[in-house]
């Protein structure tokens, strides 16, 4: 179940805010637990056995550190910690990685020429659930955050689950820390404005997927799907720009949207982007894009690798080996580990010339368009289908390529004037607009009236269009 579709918005949501608001207070963590179990195991009912299962030995992780803490047996409280981590990234690696080692395995096996290297039919028919990348995390932070003091013991399974579960935010984020939500799960307030915001927000977003995403998506399609002979260096370069566009429309729609249903049951959530295209560097960008993915990997890899606290060349190491595996777990390829290795090594080079003050001088214009730069590169390994689609999609947008006569008919197409309203009000609203989260900082009715009849708007389209899963759901 997605959030943009009508049995979520016109069944799903009515049903499960009308039962919320109904039941005691004292069933209403169960409900939600049961009703995102439901919400989860709309894709395939199998996937909920293993996000129980991963609770569960969490959940008695934490019993472990908890009891080892009691007693001041260090020992007992690395046992439990290791455990969730170790089970958690298990699981990650096995639905996520055993396809992807495979094949790698058998392209080394071919380069070496050693022959064909078998892979079981099994390796190859392992479905990756949805959501897992996300759900794992927060579950096996829970573990870590007790191990170093950072989070108090769910006060029941129940309550754990819950947060597990917690449907707003399970499948693509933002990834919630345990210690972030525990006191709202213990206690939390619910107002008619808390409910209009969360209500404002959700129709916002789902208005921006709709509206700006989607549309995005059909031109960055068009262009990466035309294949080099009919793509020439402006429309490459018009191609990853819509690609750019999509994806930060998509995700920050659907972390809005998850934002908004969180206030809508009295949660509050962290906020996922800060106008990420006004960055001014790549440092700046991960302060801005993907916030609590970024501020996770800093706090449970950067940090214990060492930081910036062992020499430069340490520094260095553990920015880059921080992105390889942060590219890693968007997902599994070499496209993947590209991006990584691009925002790694660009991190490294910044905090190395950071000593050059003369830099911090130059016009900021000068430090966005390089910033933008970097990151369309990234966007085309992250786009791809394959790495070698992507090094032929930056030649042509580098150095250009013999165009057939089709490219004229791919240029009318997607430089239409309804794609250049969409791209054009796309642009105003990441460089011009303030976000979605500054512009409901506070609450008025006029926000919640153009909200309305924004998502009036974008339900119309939605069944005029077809389906179009956000795009986070693969990673």
């Amino acid at each position: 179940m997605v959030f943009s579709s009508h049995v979520f918005l016109f069944y799903f949501l009515p049903l499960v805010v009308l039962g919320y608001y109904l039941i005691p207070k004292i069933g209403r963590h169960l409900f939600l637990t049961v009703v995102s179990y439901v919400f989860y195991g709309w894709w395939n009912p199998w996937f909920t056995l293993l996000m129980l299962a991963s609770t569960a030995v969490d959940y008695w992780c934490g019993k472990v550190i908890a009891s080892g803490e009691a007693v001041g047996d260090r020992g007992r409280m690395r046992l439990g910690m290791l455990i969730s981590v170790t089970s958690n990234l298990g699981v990650l690696a096995f639905f996520k990685y055993t396809a992807f080692l495979m094949e790698s395995a058998q392209g080394m096996a071919s380069w070496m020429e050693w022959g064909v290297l078998p892979v079981p039919e099994f390796f190859r028919n392992i479905v990756l659930p949805v959501g897992i990348s996300f759900y794992v995390f927060q579950s096996m932070s829970y573990c870590i955050d007790l191990y170093r003091g950072h989070a108090k013991p769910a006060d029941s399974f129940v309550d754990f689950a819950c947060y597990v579960a917690l449907f707003p935010q399970l499948v693509a984020g933002p990834i919630v820390r345990y210690g972030s939500v525990a006191e709202q799960l213990r206690s939390r307030v619910h107002t008619v404005e808390n409910f209009s915001l969360g209500v404002t927000r959700f129709c916002l977003g789902f208005a921006k997927k709709i509206m700006l995403a989607d549309p995005m998506g059909a031109i960055a399609d068009g262009a990466f799907g035309a294949g080099t002979g009919s793509l020439t260096t402006a429309m490459a370069w018009v191609g990853i720009g819509a690609y750019a566009l999509q994806i930060y429309f998509d995700f920050s729609a659907y972390s809005d949207m998850a934002i908004g249903l969180g206030r809508m049951f009295g949660f509050h959530f962290i906020e996922n982007f800060a106008s990420p295209y006004k960055s001014v560097s790549i440092t700046d960008f991960w302060r801005r894009w993907h916030i609590s993915l970024s501020t996770f990997l800093r706090d449970y890899l950067y940090i214990p690798l060492g930081g910036n606290r062992k020499g430069p060349a340490r520094t260095y190491i553990n920015l880059m080996a921080t992105m390889l595996l942060g590219g890693l777990w968007h997902g599994a390829s070499w496209n993947f580990v590209a991006w990584g290795a691009i925002h790694g090594g660009v991190l490294a080079l910044e905090r190395w010339f950071g000593k050059h003050a003369s830099l911090a001088r130059l016009p900021r214009v000068i430090k966005m368009a390089y910033t933008l730069v970097i990151v369309l590169v990234g966007w085309v390994f992250f786009r791809a289908e394959n790495f070698e689609v992507a090094v032929g999609y930056l030649k042509v947008m580098f150095v250009g390529a013999e165009v057939r006569p089709t490219a004229l008919m791919l240029q009318a197409e997607l430089l239409s004037g309804a794609n250049l309203v969409t791209m054009a009000v796309g642009l105003f609203a990441v460089w011009l607009m303030p976000n979605t989260q500054t512009i409901l900082r506070r609450f008025v009715l006029w926000k919640a009236v153009l909200g309305l009849v924004l998502f009036v708007v974008a339900v119309a389209m939605m069944f005029t269009s077809g389906f179009s899963p956000f795009l986070y759901f693969q990673f």
